[in-house]
């Protein structure tokens, strides 16, 4: 099934006028694969005179050939030519290409790694265009390639792009109407499964129920996602047995540096490095408790940022050899009853993330995080949000649970009590809210907020 084109707004207008310029100009994409960097481009250019190609793994001669066949289309005769080389092919595109015409080369590092020479070639011929020619769009999803051949200072490309775009996973707010889900629960669920990938929303959305489509797609041996961390990893790391091995670790549980390096058996400071690069990447997060600074290393807590790959870690990876036998239904029936665990700390995410895109209890919030650490009477002390007004004067406090049969009275006045403890509230107005499967009311002193207003504020 094939996905209506879902937000990308700004990203679209930004594409869509740089190709409207009279000038050539060069447009860089990049992020993780099967976040829809190709629909976006195609979706820009569409009506105008372009080209578009697909770097792969081929050698040069025939990736050239391959290129000249799609010119062929726009120039007819371009492709009765054979190039010996990158230069003279886009000499000739260059200067045969219609005013106003786009070349998209989409996974450039794919070309590049078998054609080393391709983007101090085009440095020449982008520099050309800044007086009048065809623009150009390259895009890629490693990102570590991507960075080192546009974004770093000593890269040919570095300071020629009029756009550049970090493609990101999509929102919460839209998984509903791309599944054709019925209700906001769903949604969340759905989104604790597939996170924001739209390709997995496509793959997902061929099935009648969730429970299939994971069955399907990501359990079986077979299925389209079973391997796919490991192909994501090979994009941007070297080493990806250490990368799948901290990530499985986290995964499973080991939040702290102190605890993955235990139990791989290594030095923590030998692990410092390639979590830092698994950040850079955003396949991890590092956390902070609310209010104390982001290098505070010794409180920092460390998690998979995106849903989907924290499903895998924690349910496929650690059931591999139940699933190349083929006991599907034994691990289906395990990752049930695991699920609501899994779709609460990904809920938690999504609350603290609407939080200053929404106007809670009147209020404009700063962003949202966990706070833990002794409280004022020296106990050790944990809530899910903390958040700020920018005067700081107001602070809100919260729990999220996704839980069935939940007493929001209770859960509220004791997290009341709670905040009273926090040694940061003093002087301040608090606000206590829970965020849970319930539809937004007031009790007391307290809110409850539920799917729909953070899946809204997630658009």
């Amino acid at each position: 099934m094939t996905l209506p084109f879902l937000n990308r707004t700004e990203e679209l207008s930004r594409l869509r006028k740089l190709v409207a310029r009279r000038d050539g100009a060069l447009g860089v994409l990049y992020g993780r694969r099967r976040c829809g960097k190709s629909r976006l481009i195609l979706e820009a250019i569409v009506g105008r005179e372009a080209v578009y190609v697909s770097g792969d793994d081929r050698e040069s001669r025939m990736q050239r050939a391959a290129m000249a066949r799609e010119i062929g289309r726009l120039l007819p005769g371009f492709d009765q030519v054979t190039y010996p080389e990158w230069d003279a092919l886009f000499s000739r595109w260059w200067e045969s290409a219609p005013a106003g015409s786009v070349l998209v080369i989409d996974e450039l590092p794919a070309l590049v790694s078998s054609a080393a020479e391709v983007p101090s070639v085009l440095q020449r011929y982008v520099d050309r265009s800044r007086r009048g020619g065809p623009h150009l769009i390259v895009a890629g999803s490693s990102q570590r390639m991507m960075q080192g051949l546009v974004l770093d200072r000593t890269a040919p490309l570095f300071g020629r792009a009029r756009e550049i775009l970090r493609v990101a996973p999509l929102a919460a707010g839209y998984i509903r109407e791309a599944l054709a889900l019925h209700d906001d629960v769903s949604a969340v669920e759905s989104f604790a499964t597939w996170g924001g990938i739209p390709r997995y929303w496509e793959l997902a959305a061929d099935f009648g129920t969730r429970q299939e489509a994971i069955a399907s797609l990501v359990l079986s041996p077979l299925g389209v996602l079973y391997t796919e961390p490991s192909t994501l990893l090979l994009d941007d790391l070297r080493d990806t047995t250490q990368a799948a091995s901290i990530l499985a670790l986290i995964g499973q549980g080991a939040h702290r540096l102190s605890e993955v390096a235990g139990r791989l058996g290594k030095p923590a400071t030998a692990l410092s490095r390639p979590l830092d690069r698994l950040v850079q990447l955003d396949l991890v997060v590092r956390e902070t408790p609310f209010g104390t600074s982001g290098r505070d290393t010794k409180r920092s807590a460390y998690k998979i940022r995106d849903p989907f790959l924290r499903f895998w870690f924690r349910m496929v990876d650690p059931n591999r050899s139940k699933l190349e036998a083929r006991q599907l239904a034994w691990v289906s029936a395990r990752i049930e009853e695991a699920f609501g665990h899994h779709a609460g700390a990904v809920w938690e995410d999504l609350v603290r993330e609407s939080v200053p895109r929404a106007s809670y209890f009147g209020s404009t919030w700063g962003p949202a995080s966990r706070w833990w650490g002794p409280s004022i009477d020296g106990r050790p002390l944990e809530v899910d949000l903390v958040a700020e007004t920018d005067d700081g004067t107001e602070v809100l406090v919260g729990e999220a649970k996704w839980s069935e049969g939940l007493d929001a009275r209770r859960v509220l006045a004791e997290l009341a009590a709670k905040s009273r403890l926090l040694p940061f509230v003093a002087g301040r107005k608090v606000h206590v809210g829970l965020w849970a499967k319930e539809r937004a009311r007031r009790i007391g002193d307290g809110a409850v907020f539920g799917p729909a207003d953070v899946l809204r504020a997630l658009r």
